[in-house]
């Protein structure tokens, strides 16, 4: 530093020396002022500034200092050379070694459709909140899709920190959303006790018994999909959910959750789904429902939909829902009659039944003339006290 400590000092006749300390080393810079009393002020104030840059992870040594040769010692570690593309490139390589295959493909579809066009060329050092948030405003999305972009580039960044790469994680702490309108209650939209017998009479065979079973077990059709017969206690009435099988991985994988690995009680339509099942594919010992056009293991919602669904709804005279509906189906059907929302909650694989009053609420009954009785009955109905009986 500069002898009065202020870290500054004429080093030449047109030249000014600035000192400090960033990532451990002692650098000095020259700046081309000659050294007056108020160019030396300017560079104390300019000294300043890189200090507290640095103390907020944001100096960038190359753009304060294009000139200099410590520009370049620091600016592999810090990202300063290289673009987000190329390290989202590696990472994704990184990543693909340690995710489940579906979790990989959903982070590799937010790099390249969204993280590299939007931010590819820029370095990491210029990844800045403010630049995230100005792009996500034009983004035309639900907060859920706008939450999983952001969640893709935290991670990325944040192993970027670990790295040593850059200094901060400028999305740490910090999420994006959109002011949304309430969801239309249309989103849940499940068949009636009719539609369902509509949407069955025009299926046969396996077609028949897979919708059955999904109308009466309330489950994914990720999870449907890779149920095999050692999954299946006919004793007990149980089937045992313990993973699922998407699109994107080849072999069924361990649910996301704790609460997704889960015992679903049969009821007696999804016992007969599967008792009808066993003609089909009971002595294999396998998967227990198949394709019937390749008599192979259904790979998941799309060739349901495309093969089977589709056609089953427009030939029944059903307005289209997803096949996804199912499910909701039977979480309406098991409140409406009265189930407990969290046995309902567990049939389904959540945690706990919020979510169940959350969704499903307007079919849980709340009219029950009689609900209260048996607590007026046994503590009072706050006239007189009320005699217990001996």
């Amino acid at each position: 530093m500069g002898r009065d400590g202020r870290g500054i000092k004429a080093a030449s006749e047109t030249s000014i020396e600035i000192t400090f300390m960033f990532r451990g080393v002692r650098c000095r810079e020259r700046i081309p002022l000659k050294p007056t009393a108020a160019n030396l002020k300017r560079a104390e104030t300019h000294r300043s500034a890189i200090v507290y840059a640095i103390s907020t992870g944001t100096f960038d040594y190359r753009t304060t200092f294009p000139d200099s040769p410590r520009a370049m010692q620091f600016a592999e570690r810090q990202g300063e050379v290289e673009t987000l593309a190329d390290y989202l490139d590696k990472w994704l390589t990184r990543q693909q070694k340690h995710v489940k295959t579906s979790t990989y493909n959903g982070y590799r579809k937010i790099v390249l459709h969204q993280l590299i066009p939007w931010f590819g060329t820029k370095r990491l050092v210029e990844i800045r909140k403010r630049t995230i948030r100005e792009r996500l405003e034009k983004h035309v999305a639900s907060n859920k899709t706008l939450s999983n972009i952001q969640s893709v580039l935290r991670k990325a960044l944040d192993d970027a920190v670990d790295d040593e790469i850059v200094e901060t994680n400028p999305l740490a702490g910090w999420c994006y959303k959109n002011r949304e309108a309430p969801k239309a209650d249309d989103e849940i939209d499940p068949f009636s006790i009719d539609e369902q017998s509509r949407i069955l009479a025009q299926l046969t065979g396996q077609g028949r018994n897979v919708i059955q079973f999904a109308l009466w077990t309330g489950l994914r059709t990720s999870e449907f999909v890779a149920l095999n017969w050692t999954d299946v206690d006919l004793i007990r009435g149980v089937i045992k959910v313990s993973k699922a099988l998407t699109q994107h991985s080849d072999e069924p994988e361990s649910p996301k959750t704790s609460a997704g690995a889960r015992e679903v009680k049969l009821l007696p339509a999804a016992l007969l789904a599967l008792e009808n099942q066993k003609a089909y594919t009971w002595l294999k010992g396998e998967e227990i429902f198949q394709n019937p056009n390749t008599s192979q293991r259904w790979t998941g919602d799309q060739p349901i939909r495309k093969t089977l669904w589709a056609y089953a709804l427009k030939r029944a005279g059903v307005r289209y829902r997803k096949p996804y509906q199912t499910r909701h189906t039977y979480a309406s059907m098991m409140l409406t009659a009265g189930e407990h929302p969290m046995w309902v909650a567990k049939q389904m694989g959540h945690a706990d039944w919020t979510m169940i009053a959350r969704v499903y609420g307007r079919w849980m009954p709340d009219a029950d003339p009689t609900a209260g009785n048996k607590a007026a009955l046994k503590f009072g109905n706050g006239a007189e006290p009320a005699v217990e009986s001996a």
